[in-house]
């Protein structure tokens, strides 16, 4: 069937069919993002989802399968893939029968028009998990122009995909100097560059700065929520340290949070399993967080600001990973003997009010920037998503 303009509709049976060939356990590990498609599971650090034991159960994914998480359609969680690997078995395979630009239909498949339609066949009892019915996408109506329109149209795409690439290279640059690490220890860029390889957090610091050791200082705090919680359920960022926490997959609060632990402007916060990740910080809000964190009240001899940077820079996010056990390299547990055991450097007071205080204005300055950055990535996301959407709405095609 053709439109006016030449645009065809199809069957989504007559562009793919499903597909399942396991026994590839060596193949690459892949997995789909909503707003990549197709990845390799290793470039990105917050997928906590772990892989299968039975890596052969895992189905093969070859360049121009198309690839649903069937929980996560309706959210746009599926994609074409360029690569091969293997994907979770609870995911679905299908085989491209057309010649149609496969990179045309990654875009047009995961576009809004499409998405609204995943969503109005999705089921389950799980608000977030509905499940995908196969055998109602398969009668799904796909809008195709002729080959070349096809390729006009995912160059176009593409080069919006590479602007948002550049600005999440952009954001992650500006993450890095969130703390820079030669201003916290006192150091030149030369001599930072010079103790990159630092087996001690104390290497390379100025001669006049003294030394202590974590458990000298910082106090475990033993205050418990009780029945009144003193301020909102708090989480450690690491991008931005103590944080309200506003996750809403389920990693929220028990209905009794009595036994949680308070934690009041200018303590020290910590996630013992994340330090490795920037999982601490000075807290200035007053809340309560999981009684699988810690909290410590600073000595009065450090400033609860220098503090703060400190123990976010890369050196200790470092040291941290040298000191932590756990079979799971993204989950190193740190204890609290060994933290107490941890050198810290402890520069004159006036000196660390200054440093913690620049660093401060660092990092407000970058997070205006990133929060434009990210301002503008989302604005690209919805522009691309909307695209085919807006050109089958001036097709005549209604969604």
């Amino acid at each position: 069937m053709k439109s006016a303009t030449g645009w065809r509709s199809v069957p989504f049976w007559s562009l793919y069919r499903r597909d399942k060939k396991v026994g590839f356990p060596a193949e690459e590990l892949l997995s789909v993002y909503r707003d990549y498609g197709v990845i390799r599971k290793s470039d990105r650090t917050d997928n906590w989802n772990r892989a299968g034991e039975d890596l052969a159960a895992y189905q093969l994914v070859e360049p121009g399968d198309l690839v649903l998480n069937k929980m996560k359609t309706w959210q746009g969680s599926l994609g074409v893939s360029s690569l091969r690997g293997i994907v979770s078995p609870a995911y679905f395979v299908y085989k491209r029968q057309t010649d149609d630009d496969p990179r045309f239909l990654h875009y047009t498949l995961r576009s809004m028009h499409h998405v609204r339609y995943y969503a109005s066949i999705s089921k389950g009892i799980r608000p977030n998990q509905w499940d995908l019915q196969p055998e109602m996408l398969d009668t799904m109506r796909v809008h195709l122009p002729d080959l070349e329109t096809q390729r006009e149209i995912a160059d176009s795409l593409e080069k919006v995909d590479r602007m948002i690439a550049t600005l999440e290279e952009l954001a992650d640059a500006l993450q890095q100097r969130t703390t820079d690490t030669a201003a916290v220890f006192g150091l030149s860029d030369d001599q930072s560059r010079h103790v990159e390889d630092a087996h001690s957090p104390l290497d390379g610091i100025p001669e006049h700065w003294d030394r202590t050791k974590f458990g000298f200082d910082f106090f475990e705090s033993a205050e418990r929520n009780g029945d009144d919680p003193p301020g909102p359920l708090l989480s450690i960022s690491e991008y931005r340290g103590v944080e309200v926490n506003t996750r809403t997959d389920g990693q929220q609060a028990s209905a009794d949070v009595s036994h949680y632990r308070v934690v009041r402007p200018n303590q020290l916060a910590a996630n013992m399993m994340w330090l490795n990740h920037g999982g601490l910080g000075v807290s200035s809000l007053t809340g309560y967080i999981s009684p699988d964190y810690k909290a410590f009240d600073i000595s009065p001899r450090f400033y609860p600001r220098y503090v703060h940077h400190l123990f976010r820079s890369p050196r200790y996010i470092d040291y941290f990973a040298t000191i932590g056990t756990g079979v799971r390299p993204n989950a190193q547990r740190v204890t609290k003997t060994s933290l107490d055991m941890t050198p810290v450097p402890m520069p004159p007071f006036e000196e660390q009010r200054r440093i913690g205080d620049q660093l401060d204005g660092v990092a407000a300055s970058i997070a205006r920037m990133q929060e434009k950055v990210s301002a503008l990535r989302a604005l690209l996301i919805e522009r691309r998503g909307a695209l085919i959407t807006n050109i089958l709405a001036a097709e005549g095609v209604s969604a």
